[in-house]
Order: structure tokens, then sequence, then C-alpha cells
């Protein structure tokens, strides 16, 4: 397995990424892989997804979205959609002009968030090959797991602190991304603990700034499914609490070529390496059935 570190200019930011290959023939087939809400491309999940598809003949980028990991921006751990999604742009310029892949053939990867950018992103690119969105985000649940009434409201009233902070260039109030059941945190759940436990990162940090969640209350990547003419496959977890089944599943149904597979894991359960490694298999088959030549 061959690696290279990379970087990459979104609007003026450097971006850090890392091209994985098993081979130094030209015009390969290149996946791009999307993180998730403070996600990085060191964590294991994403290395895991890059190495399986690069052993499977392709080309494969991860990336760190600007303000968080290897990448540059400040203030950092904020995550902004509209930036987020500038940063995949920019990671599929430059996987189009790198000599080793081929131009026709990208494929967009993103796991929870990151898998409701990639639908987002690739409606408005008809040179997208395929699409692969993994627990995606499609709106908040109504109810999240291990959250009372009153825990969501503690959570809304740091959100508008945080952001009234932005407004005024102060710095942001942080809190954790993921956190057990009552905590105040953006997620919650009985698998919290067993998440932290294995994110094994030299990047990754359990903080960020909550005023992004103002921003993905008005945001729905199936808005854009009905435009994707590309095919898309949608894996998504039946006790999923955070990105709800009921929700996801549209992103399929509204896609022209959409296609769903279901396993019966949790949101953070559908990273565990026995449960990853069968979902990364289906989605290298995928692949293909559905790209000339992968």
């Amino acid at each position: 397995m061959k690696t290279l570190a990379v970087t990459f200019d979104s609007s003026g930011i450097e971006c850090a990424g890392m091209l994985y290959t098993e081979t130094e023939a030209v015009g390969l087939p290149c996946v791009i892989l999307c993180p998730g809400f403070s996600g990085t491309q060191d964590t294991p999940s994403v290395v895991a997804a890059a190495q399986a598809f690069a052993a499977a003949g392709m080309a494969a980028l991860t990336f760190d979205y600007r303000r968080f990991g290897a990448s540059a921006g400040q203030p950092r751990q904020v995550a902004d959609i509209r930036e987020q999604l500038a940063d995949i742009r920019a990671a599929i310029r430059f996987a189009r002009e790198h000599p080793l892949v081929d131009p026709g053939r990208i494929i967009l990867w993103g796991t929870s968030l990151g898998g409701g950018h990639v639908v987002t992103v690739a409606a408005d690119d008809d040179r997208i090959a395929a699409v692969v969105a993994q627990v995606p985000f499609n709106g908040f649940p109504r109810r999240a797991e291990g959250r009372s009434t009153r825990a969501t409201l503690a959570l809304l009233r740091v959100m508008v602190a945080d952001w009234l902070r932005g407004v005024f260039g102060l710095a942001p109030h942080y809190i954790p991304a993921v956190g057990r059941p009552g905590e105040l945190a953006v997620m919650t759940g009985p698998q919290a603990q067993a998440t932290i436990d294995a994110m094994d990162s030299g990047t990754w940090r359990n903080s960020v700034a909550p005023r992004a969640l103002l921003q993905m209350m008005r945001y729905k990547p199936d808005d854009h499914a009905p435009r994707l003419r590309m095919p898309l496959l949608v894996c998504i977890g039946e006790r999923d609490r955070e990105t709800l089944a009921e929700d996801t599943i549209e992103l399929a149904e509204r896609a022209p070529r959409g296609e769903l597979r279901t396993y019966p894991f949790s949101h953070f359960e559908i990273y565990r390496p026995d449960n990853r490694d069968k979902v990364t298999a289906d989605q290298i088959d995928f692949l293909h059935r559905v790209v000339p030549g992968v």
C-alpha cells in the first residue's frame, strides 16, 4: 500500500490529504472520502475504507475539512456546511488534475454529515461517476437518543450563545462532539464512550463549536437527490438514532438511480472493524457494478 501526503487549496485555505494506491498505473478511478461531523481523515474507519478501496484497484483520497485535523483554518473545530462543501469541491478538482487519476471516474464517499454532503455536491456535478452515502445526515431527528427535553434546551442555549460569539468575532465556546447520555454534547448515546475509546487518531478532538448545529437544522440533502444523474448507494443502520433510517431512506428513494442497503447496526456500530469491513465490501461490489473498469 502506497500513501502520499498531499495538499490542495480551497478558497485560499490549505487542506491536507492522503492519497492511497496499490499500483503506479495511471488513469485510476478515485474514491474521495469525506468525513463526518468533526471527523478527521486519520480516524480508523476512514483509513480502513481508504485502504480497502485502494486494495480493490482504485486510488483513494482522504482529506481534512478546513479548521479540522491537519488542514489550516481558524478558529479550530468549527464546522461550517458551506465551507465543507467548498472543500469537497476543491478535493474533486485536485483529484481530477492528478496524473494517477481518471478525471471521468471520480467517486464520492461520505459518512454521517459527509454522507449528506456527497449527495449535495454530486447534484451539481454530472461528471461524478458514483456516490456512496454511509449512515448519511438528512436532517435532525425529532428526538435524539440519550437526551431529555431539558438537555435539548440546554444544547439549544449553547448553540445560540456560540453563534453570537461568532457574530461578534469572539472565540468559540466548545462542547464535546460525542458524550454519554445526559451530557451536554452534540451526539449522545449508549455507544458514545465506546466510540471515543476506539478513536485511535492523532488529530481528532472530542470538541466542536456548537454554532454549526444551527446550520444543520436547515440542511436537508435529500432536497438535492432528485438531480443526481449518477448511481447512488445509501448504507443505513436499522438501529441508528443519530441519522434515522426513516429519514435517510429518502435519499435513496428520491435519487433516480438510488440503491439502499440496510444493516442491523446503530450509527456508531457501523464503524466497528467487523461491521465496517462487511459494509465496505458491499460498497466495493456496488462500484464494480456501476463504474466501468473498477
